[in-house]
């Protein structure tokens, strides 16, 4: 028998029950019927000659040959899902299409249209492909390469990989309950706000939860965090539950300033920044034009290392 033998469906069943130890579970996480199921997880046994797990009445459990197989079916199944996503990124390539990333909408009185006009008049064979991608990447997938170009706020970890044009350049308010005591000011000063619990990102991008915590601004006190947000509506519903406040860019203040929910300019802080980034190493004609049409906004010309 060769690994060709062994199929990948064959592989992710038998994943499936490994980490379930339960074919019911198994078989609606992977929605087929548990029949179906134990048929493939039978002929995957007869091909490898082994028995992967033990069933009786008490549960399902691995054999000391499934648990030695369990590491190797997921960095197989790892691999192919790699494989795949190169496959994906070459024909996409091939198509003249240009992946956009992006976890905030860039609106901002219709830049991305103003870009994209900008874009298919000097590359009308070319298509764009918008990509809406969660806060816990900050690159917006440029950093596992699901998108081309994106659209995301500085400061970028790893800033060396990365390249971008500043797009816009807005004040940062804070956003905090109307029934907040501040909430009746028309302006306040960050160092009033210092004590109070903000809401922060997922660390997977400890710049960036650090500049929307404003830490750089607080005199060396570490910030208060009230509880972690990973989108516009969890921040409304942490706001308006008075899990804390948080500090928001101007041109995203509509989304969060709905009923309940007030935002004021706060002094003591600097703006922030919104840029059109890709990756330093992607030399594409595609991805440069998509670049120069973000930074011909700007009235500036792409730079070395985010300088444009």
């Amino acid at each position: 028998m060769t690994i060709t033998d062994v199929h990948g469906r064959e592989l992710r069943y038998f994943l499936a029950v490994a980490e379930e130890l339960h074919f019911t579970r198994a078989a609606e996480r992977l929605y087929v019927s548990q029949p179906a199921l134990s048929k493939q997880i039978r002929s995957l046994e007869r091909q490898l000659g082994v028995r992967l797990f033990d069933r009786d009445r008490r549960g399902v459990a691995l054999t000391s040959v499934g648990t030695a197989l369990l590491p190797h079916a997921r960095a197989a199944l790892a691999a192919w899902q790699e494989g795949h996503e190169a496959v994906r990124r070459a024909r996409e390539a091939e198509r003249g299409l240009l992946v956009v990333g992006m976890s905030t909408s860039p609106g901002r009185g219709g830049l991305l249209p103003a870009i994209r006009s900008r874009f298919t008049e000097a590359h009308p064979e070319a298509g764009l492909k918008l990509r809406q991608v969660g806060w816990e990447d900050p690159t917006a997938g440029l950093a596992d390469g699901a998108s081309d170009v994106a659209f995301v706020w500085l400061p970028l970890s790893g800033e060396d990989r990365f390249r971008w044009v500043v797009v816009a350049t807005e004040p940062r308010l804070v956003a905090l309950p109307e029934s907040h005591p501040l909430a009746a000011r028309d302006r306040l000063d960050f160092a009033d706000l210092l004590d109070e619990p903000f809401l922060a990102l997922p660390d997977t991008g400890p710049e960036l939860r650090d500049h929307w915590l404003a830490v750089e601004s607080r005199g060396g006190r570490p910030p208060v965090v009230g509880g972690e947000i990973a989108s516009a509506d969890e921040t409304y519903e942490a706001l308006v539950d008075g899990l804390g406040i948080c500090l928001v860019a101007a041109g995203n203040a509509p989304l969060l300033a709905r009923d309940g929910v007030v935002t004021r300019p706060v002094d003591g802080v600097a703006p922030s920044r919104f840029a059109l980034a890709w990756r330093a190493d992607d030399t594409r004609p595609l991805v440069r034009a998509y670049a120069r049409a973000a930074g011909a906004g700007r009235g500036r010309p792409m730079g070395a290392r985010g300088t444009a």
